[in-house]
């Protein structure tokens, strides 16, 4: 291939950290540029930088260089390798560290030698999926009882800076019973990153984890390369080797920012509120990665979006709500059961759970919501009758029990608990549940209840 390489030296322009070089029309015998595709800038003075196409009109290509244009001059070259960005991919990447490029950074055995992947394609053939109908445990009763994490799910977490979404997302990784675990890191800072390893390795988990991250000061056309590396290696696990691929990415929102400033620098006309206007197709050809092969195993993806302001108009997670199926809302260190929403929870609740699954997060939802409705009573000083006392009281305990981000506890133990929690507030004929549950299920002796003291 290399003697096929051509080199062009003619650098129209210099902008930020893109520039044009004019390429002569194609003919039979030059190669071919695509967008993409991957060039290597040399500067006057020997030093090499690598660089991406990221836009084509006729004979002026514009590369984005990963390490900045600083130092480059109209008298640089560009050499184009014929080949859009890779990543290695063998059974030695499990355990190991890269960055937006596909370099390990972890100071670990080279892998130049590995198979690579061409990172980037096509979402699968819907002929070759299947409906979903396997849970993926995490552990966490606001997902495992009442938004039920689904193989090939797509799914985010809405956030806003400040709450712990971070250490939440590395528990479900450590938790979730996956075969394989690829994390994405998007414009992370130094402390995120470490924790995240750290976590991962202190937890014995590192062994089946890939992590690509582009950390807050690297090149920022790398932090766009991170979700398809992620991706990619994520498919090649589920297909080829019928792994059940969970994938982790955060933040999406950074993601959204970096395509905008790369699409402010090509002089793009941008659309609300600055993004540009192919936002939604760019996340959904991400996210539509997930899949549950026919023939093969599944990719989840769960990410993090942060909601600037806390806004979920705010474009990012308007277009995410509209491609995903459903959404966790975490805020003051809690995943909210109202606006959160599994929208294929209905394909495992009760059939490959245990039978009062979905009588018990029916149940206990209604009562928390009707709790609420106490407190705002007890708050404005009105009467409370002994139903409002068991409501408040039912409140603090699932909060406490259920809704706190740091609760670990198996599905079968979370529904026992919520058993015991109903108990420990209400007579059974006050649940409104099918009598044949509350008989098989219902704990026999309810100390403490406020109806029965």
């Amino acid at each position: 291939m290399s003697q096929s390489l051509l080199r062009y030296t003619r650098i129209l322009e210099i902008v930020g950290d893109t520039l044009k070089v004019k390429v002569p029309q194609k003919s039979e015998t030059e190669t071919h540029v695509r967008f993409g595709d991957l060039a290597v800038i040399e500067t006057v003075d020997g030093h090499k930088s690598l660089a991406q196409v990221i836009f084509i009109d006729r004979d002026v290509v514009t590369l984005q260089v990963f390490s900045g244009t600083k130092g480059i001059s109209t008298g640089a070259s560009a050499t184009f390798l014929g080949h859009p960005m890779q990543v290695p991919y063998s059974e030695n990447i499990l355990g190991r560290v890269f960055d937006g490029a596909g370099v390990p950074i972890d100071g670990g055995p080279d892998l130049s030698a590995e198979p690579r992947l061409t990172i980037g394609g096509p979402s699968v053939n819907p002929a070759k999926r299947t409906v979903p109908k396997k849970m993926i445990r995490t552990n966490v009763p606001m997902i495992d009882v009442f938004n039920t994490l689904v193989e090939s799910q797509k799914i985010p977490v809405f956030s806003v800076s400040g709450e712990p979404f971070n250490a939440f997302l590395s528990r479900i990784g450590i938790q979730a019973d996956a075969d394989v675990v690829i994390f994405g890191g998007l414009g992370l800072i130094f402390d995120d990153f470490y924790t995240f390893r750290k976590s991962f390795e202190d937890a014995g988990v590192f062994s089946r984890t890939v992590m690509f991250v582009n950390k807050a000061l690297d090149p920022l056309v790398e932090r766009l390369l991170v979700p398809d590396m992620a991706l990619a290696v994520a498919e090649k696990f589920a297909v080829e080797e019928g792994k059940r691929v969970l994938v982790l990415m955060t933040d999406m929102t950074s993601y959204a920012d970096a395509m905008k400033e790369v699409g402010i620098s090509q002089e793009r006309v941008p659309s609300n509120r600055g993004y540009m206007g192919d936002l939604y197709s760019q996340l959904a050809r991400r996210y539509e990665k997930a899949c549950d092969f026919a023939q093969g195993g599944s990719i989840t993806i769960l990410t993090v979006t942060t909601m600037p302001g806390n806004d979920v108009t705010h474009p990012v997670p308007d277009n995410t709500g509209y491609i995903t199926e459903g959404q966790l809302y975490l805020h003051s260190g809690v995943i909210d059961p109202f606006g959160s929403l599994s929208r294929l929870k209905q394909n495992v609740i009760g059939k490959e759970t245990r039978e009062d699954h979905g009588q018990i997060m029916n149940t206990m939802v209604r009562f928390y919501s009707e709790s609420r409705d106490a407190a705002q009573k007890q708050a404005m000083a009105f009467d409370l009758s002994d139903y409002d006392y068991q409501l408040l009281k039912f409140g603090d305990l699932f909060r406490s029990r259920f809704m706190d981000i740091n609760v670990s506890i198996a599905l079968e133990d979370a529904l026992d608990l919520g058993w015991q929690t109903l108990a420990e507030c209400f007579q059974p004929e006050q649940l409104l549940m099918k009598q044949a549950l509350v008989d098989k299920y219902f704990p026999k002796v309810a100390h403490g209840t406020v109806a029965a003291q």
